[in-house]
């Protein structure tokens, strides 16, 4: 199938400059949606204990991605968003800094996890989500996309930390 059709580009959002990659025709689509989820539930099959989604849209795949392979799911957050007491992680980003948290019993010591988002750009999100499994211990099998932008330096900062990276389609972002 091919869902990269499904993968809207709107110029200009949220400022100009941006081509952002809108993933909501895919989600709209059964066909597509259940596709993709299980192109990357088949890949961790019995390779992972947990799922790891980066907030928002790495909820979406990252949930239904745990509930195929019945691993828990664990919420990477903003700030202020989790109820019980977590740990943070700040980063750098081209416009400023940010900051992502997580429960402090979301991940155990030796648990395997993979870490997924939607997209992967300059990689500073799911960096700093590498740096919060690390924290608690466990064992990063791999970093997961549906998209990669792949002129942009994500891939190789994520390779440079030692963990693989699993894109299902990229982009240039001048496409």
């Amino acid at each position: 199938m091919n869902f990269k059709s499904l993968i809207r580009t709107i110029p200009d959002f949220p400022k100009a400059g941006i081509r952002f990659r809108d993933i909501t025709p895919l989600l709209a689509s059964g066909v597509g949606f259940n596709h993709v989820v299980n192109l990357l539930a088949d890949r961790y099959a019995g390779k992972v204990d947990k799922v790891v989604g980066i907030e928002a849209r790495g909820f979406i795949f990252g949930a239904a991605i745990a509930h195929q392979l019945k691993a828990g799911f664990v919420p990477i957050r903003k700030p202020g968003k989790l109820p019980h007491q977590a740990i943070g992680h700040d980063y750098d980003l081209e416009y400023g800094s940010n900051r992502i948290e997580m429960h402090v019993d979301g991940l155990a010591r030796g648990e395997r996890v993979v870490i997924v988002d939607d997209l992967l750009a300059t990689g500073g999100t799911a960096l700093a989500a590498m740096a919060l499994a690390e924290k608690s211990g466990a064992q990063i099998i791999e970093c997961a996309f549906v998209i990669e932008l792949s002129d942009l330096p994500g891939r190789k900062r994520i390779e440079e930390r030692g963990v693989k990276v699993h894109a299902l389609t990229g982009f240039v972002e001048a496409e």
